[in-house]
């Protein structure tokens, strides 16, 4: 399968008043260049089941230890473990149960209140879940194909216009006109005056800025207590941009609402289907898939 890569002009203006420059004003253009062929991966079947696999692994492998820590004296006891306490001995009649010194209130037992929990969570467990290698290569195939359906996206909830031609979206050469002088760029090295701008104004003429406003508009706030741990606000994915080294263009569009940018090397299927739902919008360069290659 072969697509088109596109190649982005970007006009820079600048208006300058006596009390100093405005900011800059971006005008892209977007032509399609050289067309290029996808790898082998993007025609491989498409195994949901195989996806989810992959992605409850990667969760469970990023799944951090927790638990109470294990009396130790009176070191760091732990919760309902904190109260001084004796037993009274055998043959008063009453259950062997500590009691709280100079009192008869039963305590750390865990049915007691304020006691210990029974059975808690043990920071020894392993939350850990092995996957084959070979698997989780087919996994991160199966997803790569998915993101080439335009249907399977569009019904993921990913919004882009009608001038969308075909998916995946790769970007080729990168020119800047400042001044009338234009420059070539590497597009994953672009300098950085304005750089978050200049990578939201190229998304946009792409044809993708109904899903970076999908994203932006969809900032809520989370419900439940993890907003006492900070993971307050919750956002929609949007576009992954994969690069085949993270600098300028990947510094920049990671400041995007919604934006993820992942190095060719380190893609799976997480990152393409992100809670085992494939058809994430997906953007390359060309340096990327030849890198896949």
């Amino acid at each position: 399968m072969k697509v088109a890569v596109k190649d982005i002009v970007n006009t820079v203006t600048q208006t300058e008043m006596d009390a100093g420059k405005l900011s800059a004003q971006f005008s892209v253009e977007v032509s399609d260049g050289a067309k290029v062929s996808l790898p082998s991966a993007f025609d491989s079947e498409v195994r949901e089941d195989l996806i989810k696999l992959a992605v409850a692994s990667s969760r469970a492998n990023r799944r951090q230890a927790y638990g109470s820590r294990p009396h130790v004296g009176k070191r760091r006891p732990m919760a309902g473990m904190k109260h001084s306490v004796e037993w009274w001995g055998k043959g008063r009649g009453v259950s062997r149960i500590m009691r709280r010194t100079g009192a008869s209130r039963g305590a750390q037992n865990p049915h007691t209140l304020g006691g210990r929990r029974a059975h808690g969570p043990k920071v020894e467990k392993i939350w850990s879940r092995k996957l084959n290698a070979k698997q989780r290569q087919a996994a991160r195939n199966a997803a790569l194909a998915a993101t080439v359906s335009m249907d399977t996206v569009s019904s993921r909830g990913h919004r882009f216009e009608s001038t969308v031609e075909h998916l995946p979206i790769v970007l080729g050469n990168y020119t800047e006109v400042v001044d009338g002088t234009s420059v070539d760029y590497d597009i994953e090295t672009f300098n950085h005056g304005a750089a978050t701008r200049k990578a939201a104004a190229i998304f946009t003429e792409l044809g993708l800025g109904p899903d970076l406003d999908r994203a932006r508009n969809g900032r809520k706030i989370r419900a439940g207590k993890a907003t006492m741990r900070g993971r307050v606000h919750k956002t929609p994915k949007s576009i992954l941009l994969v690069v085949k080294q993270k600098a300028g263009l990947a510094q920049a569009a990671r400041n995007l609402p919604g934006v993820d940018v992942v190095a060719v090397s380190d893609l799976c299927a997480e990152d393409l289907a992100p809670g085992g739902d494939i058809g994430r919008l997906t953007v390359f360069t060309k340096t990327a898939l030849e890198a896949m290659n």
